[in-house]
């Protein structure tokens, strides 16, 4: 009986991780979108899931947006040309930039869960030009039914 009950708690713990997702996203700095872009831009994920950015091109990295990322997630920021893999702990969005290409527009979102808590301060969150606009987009893409 002890021993059943010790197999039937391992595999209630391991279900955690174990439907846990893992999304690509390359840093490119041409795509779709155009100049300096994630690809995919827009991510729908569960909380629990990874997100693995890759530096398809040169001289990018990830770094969460200040204001656009849930409550009890330390700001993080990557290294220029390396990967970066970003486990979702909390369900929300998640606002994510390339530093050096922020001004270009740069940047990508990342829901994780069906209801983040934090949507409408991350959509308060001001940004410059492309990225304010690529943002916008973003948003309402995530929204959309």
């Amino acid at each position: 009986m002890l021993k059943g009950l010790g197999i039937a708690v391992v595999l209630a713990l391991a279900s955690g991780t174990a439907f846990a997702a893992e999304h690509e996203v390359h840093m490119r700095n041409q795509g779709e979108a155009g100049p300096m872009v994630f690809e995919p831009a827009v991510i729908k994920a569960a909380p629990g899931d990874t997100v693995r950015f890759i530096p398809s091109d040169k001289t990018h990295n990830v770094e969460g947006v200040k204001g656009m990322l849930p409550e009890g997630v330390e700001p993080f920021k990557g290294k220029t040309n390396e990967e970066y893999t970003l486990t979702l702990t909390q369900p929300g969005i998640y606002g994510i930039r390339c530093s050096p290409h922020f001004a270009m527009g740069m940047v990508a979102l990342i829901q994780a869960g069906d209801n983040p808590g934090n949507l409408e301060a991350a959509q308060a969150v001001k940004m410059p030009g492309k990225a304010g606009e690529r943002m916008k987009a973003y948003f309402a893409e995530l929204t959309k039914p």
